[in-house]
């Protein structure tokens, strides 16, 4: 799954860009691109984990091992280690960001896929939308570097045994 692409329809859906009701999207619209945008960073994470703990080149790594790392990213243990604010403060501060926008738009997401009366407006939607952007732009910035992101990876993937 492509997040510039998730992205991008999220925009799309939020703007009225989509569908007969051109320029002013419907709410179905609005929860879509909420949802939409949440999966942008929720397929980053799982493509992060994947690609850094068995390999990012299709040719140097085994399909099903990728696959295997990539499809154990769950939701709920995601947001709940990004809600561990002291863990979360040993990373730098755009896997931080990543880990507050993440846990924001699951929230949002959750809203807009089960709770039929939410009413979303397009304003707020679009900021969402910016800052899933944003946080992405920021987590995959080679500033941030491979072992804090595989650490992260690591983090969110996998129970902490303690001693």
């Amino acid at each position: 799954m492509n997040a510039a692409v998730c992205l991008q329809i999220a925009r799309q859906l939020a703007a009225g860009e989509v569908g007969e009701h051109r320029g002013r999207p419907r709410q179905a619209d609005l929860c879509r691109a909420v949802s939409t945008a949440y999966y942008a960073m929720f397929h980053t994470l799982a493509r992060c984990g994947a690609d850094l703990l068995v390999g990012a080149s299709r040719a140097s790594r085994s399909q099903a091992a990728w696959r295997q790392v990539y499809r154990a990213l769950e939701h709920g243990r995601a947001n709940s280690q990004c809600n561990n604010r002291s863990l979360m403060l040993q990373f730098p501060p755009e896997i931080q960001n990543f880990g507050e926008i993440f846990v924001v738009l699951q929230r949002q997401r959750h809203l807009a896929d089960y709770m039929p009366n939410t009413g979303f407006k397009r304003s707020d939607v679009l900021r969402l939308v910016d800052s899933a952007a944003i946080a992405i732009e920021r987590f995959e910035q080679p500033e941030v570097g491979n072992l804090h992101r595989r650490a992260f990876a690591v983090y969110v993937l996998f129970q902490l045994r303690r001693d």
